[in-house]
């Protein structure tokens, strides 16, 4: 054995290898060197772990007899430091090599601790056992730890939340997740431990606490519908109904993240291991006092907190709101949104209308602060009366007319005229118009004035018309269109006629319906009808007046052509805006339309 050659090879001086080989060999008697003798003559392989005794430490290595005719060698730094071994000491170690070039054993005690640290982690990860390890280093992935090999914890795996700490040079518990025999890749999960720990401290939270009970605990999470608050080990939620009798628009204004609060047990969910707390019902509800301290018709300042489409809710003190609804803001404004009458933070005056502590209800209201108009409007108007307004707006169906502020009425298109049914209501009058109207009826209840302005006038189906066109009286008429009932003519610029089908088929998409037109017995065909151009002109005779339909019934004269001119003549030029002939534009040829 070349132990010399050995030592050496660690640098140890010639000087200390031969003090330290003969006090070696001095103390073994023959009877000891004889059995460490035979001890040597056990086999040894190479790529084995093996139990080895320290006999001898020299400088900074160690003498290792592990039963073989050599010892072997190994730097004390893979003890972890001379303070770490001594003399005698059992220890496993890895043989790498039975005989190098000078003879010896070539051992590693970290080879044998990384062998024996994989063994380890492949048979915690078939246990489905815990270890620990050294958190050793910060990936951009996670971390690298030290549990005999080095494993990744992945972020995800570090903790039940997002931000689980700085975990450098700590010490932790984990558990294998994925094992790579192949690749020796391991990746291990402290999360899994905490969600254990945590289950087993949940249900015996849950076990010990009840509803009603007040606790401590950590804001942990803050969402828009509320909070979670740590209890020691199980999460409760806080919701944002329940933080304060007030209104509350986020519940950042509340709590703050590890802000340590108190909180009440308001519901626990077995089933589903909820808890629910609350942070308002540790102070007195401001409700059970409203009784006492509100009542119906009060008049009360307050401030708005919240605008909706409905309405507007006004606080009165802190935890007490009120509804001021939109239709209880003004008698006489038409308001399409709260916005229009106050704002955010605007402290207004209201009415107490109606309390209702059991729901936690007030209604308010500000339109009673004023005279409501509409309480002696018909001590002021009535039915037949004229007035003078001016036309707000013009719709499809008529137009509204401010009678005096806050106060309209509504010209339906059937009263514009007397000789037109139905009249395009922008034709008849312009917005901004200054004009005199007749009262037909007032509806308090609904607050509704209805007027007219062909009452202006007397009926001239009662007056002229009827001596205007007599039975008999011969016309000369414009085609405007065919109806279902026949077609219709231009009489004069504001009167229209209608040349009656005989036995009338119901026009297209009319099938089925029980109205069916009026059988003429006078009249044309409906292949006459279709002849029959638009704009051409036609001689007809008067049959009737039809003063509900206000129409003029007429029939073809007898004994003549009806054509008068057979080229359809341009259409007429556009009437005065009052014109009943400008409610339709005429069509190409007449068409068989439903209505007349």
């Amino acid at each position: 054995m070349n132990i010399t050659a050995a030592f050496q090879k660690y640098g140890v001086p010639n000087e200390v290898v031969d003090e330290k080989i003969n006090a070696y060999l001095k103390s073994f008697s023959n009877a000891d060197a004889l059995k460490l003798y035979e001890k040597s003559l056990k086999e040894v392989k190479s790529n084995t772990i093996v139990k080895g005794r320290i006999v001898n430490i020299v400088g900074s290595v160690a003498i290792i007899d592990i039963g073989h005719k050599s010892e072997g060698f190994i730097q004390v730094d893979e003890f972890g430091g001379p303070e770490k071994i001594k003399m005698g000491d059992e220890v496993e170690v890895y043989v790498a090599e039975v005989e190098g070039e000078s003879g010896l054993i070539s051992l590693s005690k970290n080879q044998a601790d990384r062998m024996r640290g994989w063994e380890q982690l492949v048979k915690s990860a078939a246990d489905n056992s815990t270890i620990k390890g050294k958190v050793v280093k910060k990936t951009q992935g996670g971390y690298l730890v030290d549990v005999g090999v080095l494993a990744f914890l992945p972020s995800s795996q570090v903790d039940i939340r997002r931000e689980g700490g700085n975990l450098m040079n700590q010490e932790i518990e984990c558990k294998v997740i994925k094992i790579d025999n192949q690749r020796r890749n391991v990746i291990v999960s402290r999360k899994a431990i905490i969600e254990k720990q945590r289950e087993a401290l949940k249900r015996k939270i849950m076990s010990e606490i009840k509803e009603g009970d007040t606790l401590k605990g950590v804001v942990k999470n803050i969402t828009d519908f509320g909070a979670f608050v740590d209890l020691g080990g199980v999460d409760a939620l806080l919701h944002i109904g329940d933080m304060s009798w007030r209104r509350v628009s986020h519940p950042s204004e509340m709590v703050a993240i590890d802000q340590t609060i108190d909180v009440k047990v308001l519901k626990i969910d077995l089933q589903t291991e909820r808890i629910f707390v609350g942070l308002k019902q540790l102070t007195d509800n401001p409700w059970e006092k409203v009784a006492a301290k509100y009542e119906q018709g009060m008049k009360i300042k307050g401030k708005v907190v919240n605008i909706v489409n409905y309405g507007v809710f006004v606080e009165l003190e802190p935890g007490i709101e009120g509804l001021l609804h939109i239709s209880e803001m003004s008698w006489t404004k038409k308001i399409s949104n709260p916005s229009e009458m106050v704002a955010i933070g605007d402290i207004i005056e209201v009415i107490i209308l109606k309390i209702n502590p059991g729901k936690q209800e007030i209604s308010l209201g500000m339109k009673q602060l004023e005279a409501n108009v509409w309480v002696d409007i018909e001590k002021k108007y009535s039915a037949g009366m004229k007035i003078q307004g001016r036309v707000k707006n013009v719709t499809s169906y008529g137009a509204f007319i401010e009678i005096e502020e806050g106060i309209d009425g509504l010209i339906h298109q059937s009263d514009m005229v007397w000789t037109k049914k139905a009249v395009k209501p922008s034709n008849v009058i312009k917005k901004g118009d200054k004009i005199e109207a007749v009262i037909i009826s007032i509806d308090q209840a609904q607050k509704r004035v209805s007027l007219g302005i062909k009452q202006l006038s007397p009926n001239p189906w009662e007056t002229t018309l009827p001596e205007q066109y007599p039975v008999g009286k011969p016309l000369e008429a414009r085609v405007l269109k065919l109806s279902n009932k026949g077609l219709m003519l231009e009489i004069e610029a504001q009167l229209d006629g209608l040349l009656p089908l005989i036995n009338p088929k119901p026009a297209e998409g009319e099938a089925g319906k029980s109205e069916v037109p009026e059988d003429f017995s006078f009249g044309i065909t409906q292949e006459q009808a279709k002849e029959l151009k638009t704009n051409q002109h036609v001689k007809v005779e008067v049959a009737r007046l039809d003063p509900n339909e206000c129409l003029v019934l007429v029939k073809l004269q007898a004994g003549s052509e009806p054509v008068i001119s057979e080229v359809p003549l341009k259409p007429a030029e556009e009437k005065s805006a009052d014109s009943p002939a400008n409610t339709e534009k005429p069509a190409e040829t007449p068409s068989t339309e439903a209505t007349t």
